[in-house]
């Protein structure tokens, strides 16, 4: 996975040593040795197809062990998981709901978020976090519906992590009753191991991309708590089959909730609306 590749740190190298800081007293070095080799990290089947990632780890990083992977990624992950606490604890005490939008880049998440951001902005506060590489193209696109947005770009990095969250929520002003959307960087692997402090995270497939992605990358769709099944204007153009990629996401994820919609035509944005205001309504009971 990413956080063994190097990706928040763009003079790293797969293997290489790396150095993970934050301004809030944490820090970390790692120091990969290139000869501590896993034979165990992938196998070669029948047809010769190789399959990496069937160690410990999970995953596989030339010149590392499946046990040295794991604990750096244990490593990384509590850190960020330590701060995504504070960012959950600040989003309840504002009494905000936060939900992390991820998908594959491509899915129509920020055309439905712009239209949702506009919609609700009627009843209740909203406000924005984009993330992406480079540019703040999709704040400006979320500004311009009149919704407070902050840009977070990562760079090299691959996804959001809770430390860029946090940073963004100290110049963005949240208001209570509202609701926080989180769009992540355009990628439906890396985001799946990192808690944003987030109430939910929300995985959006577009009908164009094909209905197994449930099965080619499960660590997200078990990570979601909503598969929305976007361009669903689309059906009729395209060989998708709505009801296998329900099936394969709840092969993965039994409990994850579906909603077709289309965010250009307006289909099923109703049932998308009414889940937020069922999860907001809930938060505030909780609160």
């Amino acid at each position: 996975m990413c956080t063994v590749c190097g990706c928040g740190d763009p003079n790293a190298k797969p293997g290489a040593g790396h150095d993970h800081g934050h301004d809030r007293g944490h820090g970390h070095d790692h120091h990969h040795h290139h000869h501590d080799h896993d034979h165990h990290a992938h196998h070669t089947d029948a047809k010769g197809d190789l399959h990496f990632g069937h160690g410990i780890g999970g995953a596989h990083v030339p010149g590392m062990s499946q046990s040295r992977i794991v604990q750096i990624e244990t490593d990384i992950l509590a850190k960020n998981d330590h701060l995504a606490l504070h960012n959950r604890e600040r989003l309840e005490d504002a009494a905000t709901l936060a939900l992390n939008l991820v998908s594959s880049p491509g899915s129509g998440k920020t055309t439905l978020l712009a239209r949702t951001a506009t919609d609700l902005a009627r009843e209740m506060p909203v406000a924005v976090i984009e993330g992406d590489q480079q540019t703040a193209l999709d704040a400006e696109r979320i500004r311009e519906t009149g919704v407070p947005a902050i840009q977070v770009n990562t760079g090299k990095g691959c996804h959001l992590d809770a430390d860029m969250v946090g940073r963004a929520l100290n110049t963005l002003a949240l208001q209570p009753g509202g609701v926080l959307f989180i769009e992540n960087v355009g990628n439906l692997v890396c985001p799946a191991a990192f808690d944003l402090g987030e109430a939910a995270k929300v995985v959006i497939l577009s009908v164009t991309e094909g209905e197994d992605k449930p099965l080619k990358y499960p660590d997200m769709f078990r990570a979601a708590g909503l598969m929305i099944i976007n361009k669903s204007d689309l059906l009729p153009h395209v060989p998708f089959d709505a009801g296998r990629a329900v099936e394969f996401a709840r092969r993965i994820n039994p409990s994850i909730e579906v909603i077709t919609l289309s965010a250009l035509s307006g289909d099923g944005l109703d049932a998308w609306y009414g889940w937020i205001r069922r999860r907001a309504a809930e938060l505030r009971r909780s609160a």
